[in-house]
């Protein structure tokens, strides 16, 4: 049998995995310039929602299961949690990351990092939870009618 989608199917798979190194990018050139956790985090979402609007819902939840989602929704929120919450043992404000290293400097960026990772993780798995949602509510259509 023909398939009339392959060029959709095989340009996709091509740009899935730069769609989603450009999102590791921004998330790490964040700390530098425009960018981080929640730009990096819609842009890694876009690609798990183009993967399921060429191959299929179920063919998307098969690749990134809803558990992991809600997973990374949780792990997301306590690793920002948490990170201000480490401020705190260590004698600083919530979020006060100077406290996190013997050079100030160096504790701002590691808690940067760990903030911006929170966010990532937590904005990739919502919009995909969202999409999920909305995208489950949509009957199938056949493949004439697509």
């Amino acid at each position: 049998m023909h398939d009339p989608h392959v060029i959709l199917k095989v340009i996709s798979k091509f740009l899935v995995p730069f769609i989603a190194l450009f999102a590791f990018y921004v998330q790490f050139h964040g700390d530098f310039g425009p960018g981080g956790g929640f730009q990096a985090g819609v842009i890694l979402a876009s690609a798990v929602i183009l993967y399921a609007l060429i191959f299929g819902l179920e063919a998307a939840k098969k690749a990134f299961p809803p558990s992991w989602v809600r997973i990374g929704m949780s792990s997301g929120v306590l690793l920002y949690g948490g990170t201000g919450v480490l401020t705190w043992i260590l004698g600083g404000d919530f979020l006060s990351y100077g406290v996190l290293a013997h050079d100030p400097a160096h504790g701002q960026h590691y808690g940067i990092i760990a903030v911006e990772l929170g966010v990532l993780c937590s904005v990739t798995t919502v919009m995909i939870a969202i999409f999920y949602a909305f995208g489950s509510r949509q009957p199938e259509v056949d493949e004439d009618n697509w």
